[in-house]
């Protein structure tokens, strides 16, 4: 079922790179785009957007070898405020985005780390919730509580894993011989809500525009770093939940390049 496997994959991704990709010429673009006074912008957008993550690897080591400069340090001298974070956060392959995001965070600078698990945290609350339910005659509720309404669900997606290895059963199952009534009730329904992660990063997304102002962080974060495993299932469950586009709240929300460049990453509605 493999086939199966990447096929799923490949529908939900938004940036699938230049099948007919050739670094050289893109350096190229790339550098007339930055090259004397002002900048061309949408030559930017229309290069950096349309390329997958390790495409635009390739595209920076190029221009260092043809012009003997930083691409990323380039963008940065030319571009500025959140079209400048958005081409940036693009130039980062994905393990290094993460964490630099995750390092940011933790000095303080971001209010939203839903999207970083911690595998030693994970494992330990996997632990906690065997040894409060299925070890013990009994059950420690407060547990089961503490952990299961103060994690992200991103977070609670390992947990649920490393639950599965060391119960040898769900944690759906665990909760409906542990608990009952009401309880068992919300829980399951966290577990259910959990287990959706598509509709997770669309309310990250829905949250990232709704009233006023944008947290362009969480917007630009979610983006970037789903627009290359599924994003376009995400967009799918936004739609579900808030019966409007993806990309209309953005048009609506955003402006300038910095808009075209997300419309860009997120793809059409069709």
């Amino acid at each position: 079922m493999a086939w199966w496997k990447a096929w799923v994959e490949q529908e939900g991704v938004t940036v699938k790179g230049n099948p007919h990709f050739n670094p050289e010429p893109d350096a190229e673009t790339l550098y007339t785009a930055m090259k004397g006074i002002g900048t061309n912008e949408q030559a930017i957008i229309d290069v950096l957007t349309k390329r997958s993550s390790a495409q635009r690897q390739q595209i920076a080591k190029a221009y260092k070898s043809r012009y003997g400069k930083d691409l990323t340090e380039t963008l940065k001298s030319e571009l500025s405020g959140k079209f400048e974070r958005l081409i940036i956060a693009l130039m980062y392959p994905p393990y290094k985005y993460e964490a630099k995001e995750l390092h940011d965070a933790m000095k303080g600078s971001r209010d939203d780390v839903s999207g970083f698990v911690d595998p030693g945290l994970a494992l330990q609350d996997a632990q906690d919730l065997y040894a409060a339910g299925e070890k013990i005659q009994g059950t420690d509720e407060m547990k089961f509580i503490t952990i299961l309404c103060t994690r992200s669900a991103t977070h609670l997606m390992r947990v649920f894993d490393e639950y599965q290895k060391i119960a040898n059963k769900s944690i759906e199952d665990s909760i409906k011989s542990e608990t009952h009534g009401s309880l068992e009730e919300a829980m399951l329904t966290i577990v259910k809500c959990t287990r959706n992660i598509h509709s997770y990063f669309a309310e990250r997304l829905y949250y990232s525009m709704k009233g006023l102002g944008t947290r362009d962080g969480t917007l630009i974060r979610n983006i970037v770093s789903r627009s290359e495993i599924d994003l376009n299932l995400i967009k799918n469950e936004f739609k579900k939940l808030y019966g409007k586009s993806l990309s209309s709240m953005i048009m609506g929300d955003t402006s300038g390049d910095y808009k075209t460049a997300l419309l860009n990453l997120v793809g059409s509605d069709s």
